[in-house]
């Protein structure tokens, strides 16, 4: 079992800048792939960024890539994403997840999940 806990969400203005952090707890962190998703209202939870692997490979979204940086700590079980020149459509609840045998960009790929933190971009 793993336990995820985000933190480090905000309002901000757009053009601003967020660091989001996720401490993880539990099991042998470096075995698990780590991923972002973000959910705004009324919309399906989406794919932002992940990692994955002793090489840390990362992945984004097409929506975020060039703006947002995922990265990982492991002596901390921690995993960050680094949002910069932030716009009001990335708004949502950020999510960080984590899987021990697949490090694909769906949410049905991830067995554990954080409570999320609520991220606000004012126009």
């Amino acid at each position: 079992q793993v336990q995820l806990v985000e933190s480090g969400g905000g309002l901000v203005q757009a053009g601003g800048s967020l660091r989001l952090s996720c401490v993880a707890s539990g099991r042998t962190f470096s075995n698990y792939a780590m991923g972002w998703f973000r959910q705004a209202p009324g919309k399906e939870r989406e794919f932002v960024a992940r990692v994955w692997g002793s090489a840390m490979i990362t992945s984004y979204a097409d929506s975020v890539r060039g703006r947002f940086t995922i990265s990982r700590d492991n002596a901390k079980n921690t995993v960050f994403l680094q949002m910069n020149s932030l716009k009001a459509d990335d708004t949502a609840v950020y999510y960080c997840a984590a899987d021990r045998w697949r490090h694909g960009s769906s949410p049905r790929e991830y067995d554990y999940w954080g409570q999320g933190t609520q991220v606000t971009v004012s126009p």
